[in-house]
């Protein structure tokens, strides 16, 4: 059984909006969401800078007994009752275990670990909290949502690192495509911005030490030095094409590929050859029944980081070929910094709302060309145009390579 597969509603938790309509205006408006750091004390560290979550308030979001969830938990609730709600999706006896849940996380309860174990130091075995393990493990953000809204379909959650919201989706698009699922809400979630979060990539080298926010994440640029740490939660709804008809949904757009691959090559760093993320690219398009020539926008992996800008550039120009000098490139993570885990699934959010509002978003902050890098990385701002389909790339440690293809709808 292969159906049609479109998005019904979007919820959004970001450093550069709450709800999808700020979120959407400052996309378009190109709002930098890094600032310095306020979680923590980082007045010994390297790494001064993140893009945080600003103002979230759960009890505005209905989110009780949160002081017992992660804040990645908190995120990904918020995120999911927002999609809900702008979906009109209501769950009933009729749908209830045809209605899924795909949320994953890249580290998960990570704060959660760090305070519980300087407890333990401190104070003592006595200490450790009884919700320490449910609040700390990654599925407990699927669990919640499950719980929250209602469903009893498929509950499950990816751990992909950066490509986990990516690979959420993907599973989503196959779960309804295939008719095991009428739909699913499917995104990822992320709460990192804590001591051993911040520590733990700055001993890599890994995170850009720049004390400006406007040259720190740079993606593609000659002097970029190194990813931003984001956090935040997207959520989408993905309902069959029949099931969204049937109760007049508003569509905001079609999912058509999903394409993954594995680079088999080093645990942190992507193979140089760029062989990984051009066949998951190419998997995606085969999936959908496209050519090549009709993609007109990548939304890159781009993290800013010297060896991913270069190896996703190479990757682009051996799938399209000359093609690649016609297709308008952007890392939105100029914007809301890498959000790790929920990194793929703020940016499928943002080719869809692109596909449906005819837009495409910029890579802000650029300055300085790198030769290597010879794209349209969309650097003058916003573009109004019309897209018919866009491309939403996620690279992940331990060499995941994840690609969505998205079209907009039409009957």
């Amino acid at each position: 059984m292969d159906r049609r597969v479109v998005i019904t509603g979007i919820g959004v938790i970001s450093p550069i909006g709450n709800n999808i309509e700020d979120f959407l205006k400052n996309i378009i408006d190109c709002k930098n969401g890094i600032d310095e750091i306020t979680l923590i004390d980082t007045s010994s560290y390297k790494t001064k800078l993140a893009a945080e979550v600003k103002d979230f308030e759960p009890k505005e979001f209905g989110i009780e007994g949160h002081k017992k969830k992660d804040r990645f938990v908190q995120f990904a609730i918020a995120a999911a009752k927002q999609a809900q709600k702008n979906s009109g999706y209501i769950i009933d006896d009729e749908n209830r275990y045809k209605t899924g849940v795909v949320v994953g996380s890249g580290i998960g309860g990570l704060s959660t670990i760090q305070d519980e174990h300087k407890k333990f130091i401190e104070k003592g075995p006595r200490k450790i909290s009884s919700h320490f393990i449910p609040k700390a493990i990654v599925n407990m953000a699927a669990g919640h949502v499950s719980i929250e809204l209602g469903s009893r379909g498929v509950c499950t959650s990816n751990v992909t690192a950066c490509a986990t919201g990516t690979d959420s989706i993907g599973y989503a698009f196959r779960l309804v495509k295939n008719g095991y699922q009428d739909a699913v809400f499917a995104g990822g979630c992320e709460a990192s911005i804590c001591d051993l979060g911040i520590l733990g990539f700055e001993a890599m080298s890994a995170t850009s030490f720049s004390t400006d926010k406007n040259r720190a994440s740079i993606p593609f640029d000659k002097e970029r030095s190194g990813f931003v740490m984001g956090e935040g939660s997207a959520i989408m709804l993905l309902e069959s094409l029949e099931s969204a008809l049937k109760r007049n949904a508003n569509i905001i757009c079609e999912v058509v590929g999903f394409g993954q691959t594995s680079d088999a090559y080093h645990i942190t760093a992507p193979n140089p050859d760029g062989e990984g993320a051009m066949h998951s690219m190419k998997f995606a398009i085969e999936e959908s029944g496209a050519s090549i020539d009709d993609i007109d926008y990548v939304n890159a992996h781009g993290t800013s980081t010297p060896l991913n800008d270069v190896s996703e550039t190479l990757a682009i120009k051996k799938l399209f070929g000359e093609h690649s000098k016609n297709i308008a490139v952007s890392s939105t993570k100029s914007m809301t910094g890498h959000m790790l885990g929920a990194a793929g699934a703020i940016e499928a959010s943002i080719c869809a709302l692109a596909l449906n509002k005819g837009f495409i978003p910029s890579t802000i902050n650029y300055a300085v060309k790198d030769e290597e890098c010879d794209l349209d990385y969309v650097t003058e701002g916003t573009r109004f145009e019309a897209i018919e389909y866009a491309l939403s790339n996620s690279l992940g440690f331990g060499g995941h390579n994840s690609s969505l293809l998205f079209k907009k709808y039409t009957k």
